[in-house]
C-alpha cells in the first residue's frame, strides 16, 4: 500500500508541467521544442521593435553572449501594447539583427496576452513564483526558467536583462 502511494505520488510530481511541455515557431517557421533546452536556463521576453525598452535588445544579445554556456535567449515579439510591434516576422528579424546585432533565437510574433495568447504564456502567466503573476504588462517582460524547465523569477519590463538581479540568477 505504501508502495502504491508512493509511486502515485511520483506520478503526479512528474506530470507537473515545465516550460518543456511547450515549443514555438522561429522567424524560419521552424519549430522549436523548449525541451531541446534541459539543463541550461532559460530567458524568456516578450519583445517589441518600437517601445522605449526596446534598446534592450543590445542587452539581450551581451546577455546571450556573455552567458550563453548557461542560459539561452529566447525573444517573443508580440503587438499586444501600443501597437509597439507592427512589423511582419522578416521586418522584425532584419531590425533586430541591423540595430542591435542580435542572434539569439526570436519567435514568430505572438500573443502575450488576451483571447488569442500564446500557449506558453498562459502557462508562464499563471505560474506560481516569488514575484508576481497574472497579465503582462508591457513589452520586456521577462522569464527566467530554471535547468529543469520551472520558472524561478518574473521580472518586469524596467529590469536590465544584465541587472545583477538577473545574472547573479545564471
Amino acid at each position: 500500500m505504501i508502495l502504491m502511494t508512493l509511486m502515485v505520488c511520483m506520478s503526479m510530481i512528474t506530470n507537473t508541467p515545465t516550460v518543456y511541455d511547450y515549443s514555438f515557431k522561429d522567424m524560419e517557421g521552424k519549430t522549436i521544442n523548449l525541451s531541446d533546452y534541459k539543463g541550461k536556463k532559460i530567458l524568456i521576453v516578450n519583445t517589441a521593435s518600437k517601445c522605449g525598452f526596446t534598446k534592450q535588445y543590445k542587452d539581450l544579445q551581451a546577455l546571450s553572449e556573455q552567458y550563453g554556456d548557461k542560459v539561452v535567449v529566447i525573444g517573443f515579439p508580440a503587438n499586444n501594447f501600443g501597437g509597439q510591434e507592427p512589423g511582419s516576422n522578416e521586418e522584425i528579424q532584419d531590425f533586430c539583427e541591423k540595430n542591435f546585432g542580435v542572434t539569439f533565437t526570436l519567435s514568430e510574433k505572438v500573443e502575450v496576452k488576451g483571447d488569442q495568447i500564446d500557449p506558453l504564456f498562459k502557462f508562464l502567466t499563471n505560474q506560481e513564483n516569488p514575484d508576481f503573476k497574472g497579465e503582462i504588462k508591457w513589452n520586456f517582460e521577462k522569464f527566467l526558467i530554471d535547468e529543469n524547465g520551472k520558472l524561478i523569477h518574473r521580472y518586469r519590463s524596467a529590469v536590465n536583462p544584465l541587472d545583477k538581479s538577473i545574472t547573479s540568477q545564471l
